[in-house]
């Protein structure tokens, strides 16, 4: 055995750097249970009340000289060069008997307005009759197992039956083979197929299906149309449908009452069928943004506003001056006040260069996309994060983060504020041409397309080429890709 010594460097974070950097990379309401959440673990710090905040503003307008990341004056000192407790008058005397008063008026005003109320019997009783009320929602499983139980079934089969319904997915698939179910069965695959079909008879029509086109079939089945154009091709045809060759397939009906016009709208009628019978009972995941920022025109400016309503407003408590003011309190007591001031007032100015940062960056965004706001997102121009990074002052990791997850409302709708950053190409006319405005031209190309003759890449290249941008073939199927828009031989209709 060998021991060895080698050097390595490694960056390791502060935990206030670390607090900072999760500040200014936190959307708004992530923020705000961060805050929240110090609130509970510094004694120091308090929410300011929206009237007083509002009162501060008005003072702030009035008083040019005010730095909002520092504590109100009152409370303007640096704990470092508080005189030893062992002194007889510490610096923090004075300052506090300053705030005695308005502490004093503070606690009545609470006494009288925050006097405890007991809950009658009445509110009780409503109260768990809400909580009562509240049910959770009904999975695919369990709506299936309770059409088990109500199915006439012999406990052999009710426990095949449960066996099948516990290998469905969320989407109403069927995941194991019955080969394999007959396995725990007792080795009768009869049976088991027996009671798949019972199964695949449960509601929602097509739920017990091993593929796609089982699925679909099943729905025609529960519709009674097994001799309608499409269970036809979706039984004996389902690999031409999949690929949409609606002549070959007119051919292979060899029939003369169809023609490939009756193909393509039986396919479009198909195109309308539940592929995930399951899509219903899977719980919703509704994402709510709230914008970070709102840009809006007045009076013929543009404005940046930013969206701070959902973060509370901080200061250094005053609570905390019974302690301090009283000559008795111990070293330990005063070392604790003081590093928790430090850490809140680090907190206060890591808020205010949050939204100074966002805001500052959101303002070169409006500046250097002025084209976007006036004339929308074909007016998109390239720009990145270190062009943003050199005017605001800081490194492009610091723009990275400031604008992950955040959103910024404008009068052509919400986008992401990384939207606002892409790469594009020269025009030939010498002006530059987003990614994302590019995208947009392939969109309204392909939506004006005739589509008995939809046009190829090539095409689009050509009349991408016209407008006065060179663009390869292969980014317009890359982009096109993206805007999950079909090749031309499968947008082509009859």
């Amino acid at each position: 055995m060998f021991l060895s010594q080698k050097q390595v460097q490694t960056m390791v974070l502060a935990p206030q750097l670390q607090q900072s950097l999760a500040m200014l990379q936190a959307p708004n309401l992530e923020l705000k249970a961060l805050v929240e959440q110090e609130l509970e673990q510094n004694p120091v710090l308090e929410e300011v009340p929206i009237e007083e905040m509002r009162q501060d503003e008005e003072d702030r307008d009035r008083r040019d000289e005010f730095d909002p990341t520092e504590p109100p004056a009152d409370l303007n000192f640096d704990p470092a060069t508080e005189k030893d407790s062992n002194e007889p008058v510490d610096d923090f005397q004075a300052e506090f008997e300053r705030l005695v008063e308005l502490d004093q008026e503070w606690r009545d005003h609470f006494s009288q307005t925050n006097v405890g109320q007991r809950s009658s019997p009445e509110d009780e009783e409503r109260r768990q009759f809400m909580f009562d009320s509240l049910v959770a929602e009904t999975s695919l499983q369990e709506f299936l197992l309770d059409q088990v139980r109500e199915t006439d079934l012999s406990r052999e089969k009710a426990a095949i039956a449960e066996m099948i319904v516990g290998n469905i997915d969320e989407r109403g698939y069927l995941t194991t083979s019955v080969e394999s179910l007959s396995m725990f069965a007792g080795g009768n695959p009869g049976m088991v197929d027996e009671i798949l079909r019972i199964v695949q008879g449960f509601h929602p029509p097509g739920v017990g299906a091993r593929d796609l086109r089982e699925c679909l079939l099943l729905q025609l089945e529960r519709a009674e149309r097994e001799t309608s154009l499409e269970y036809v091709i979706i039984d004996r045809h389902f690999e031409l449908l999949s690929r949409r060759k609606f002549p070959e397939l007119a051919n292979a009906l060899n029939r003369d009452d169809i023609d490939v016009v009756d193909v393509q709208k039986a396919a479009e009628r198909i195109s309308h069928m539940e592929p995930h019978p399951g899509r219903v009972f899977l719980p919703e995941t509704q994402q709510y943004i709230v914008p970070e920022i709102f840009v809006k025109k007045i009076d013929g400016d543009w404005s940046v506003t930013l969206n701070d309503e959902q973060i509370p407003h901080l200061r250094i408590s005053n609570t905390y001056k019974d302690i301090m003011s009283n000559g008795k309190s111990s070293s330990e007591d005063r070392e604790y006040i003081r590093e928790k001031i430090r850490a809140g007032k680090f907190l206060i100015k890591s808020l205010h260069q949050r939204q100074s940062t966002i805001s500052n960056i959101a303002h070169e965004i409006l500046k250097r996309q002025m084209d976007f706001f006036e004339h929308g997102t074909s007016k998109l121009k390239p720009l990145t994060m270190v062009q943003v990074a050199e005017v605001v002052g800081v490194h492009e990791t610091t723009v990275s983060r400031a604008v992950s997850g955040k959103y910024m409302e404008t009068p052509h709708g919400v986008f992401e504020l990384k939207y606002f950053f892409t790469s594009g190409f020269k025009a030939d006319d010498g002006s530059d041409v987003s990614n994302t405005s590019i995208k947009d031209m392939i969109a309204d190309l392909v939506g004006e397309e005739d589509t008995r003759k939809p046009l190829s890449d090539d095409a689009i290249v050509k009349l991408l080429v016209g407008k006065g941008v060179k663009i390869a073939r292969r980014t317009v199927a890359k982009y096109r890709g993206e805007l999950n828009i079909l090749p031309s031989n499968l947008r082509r209709t009859y």
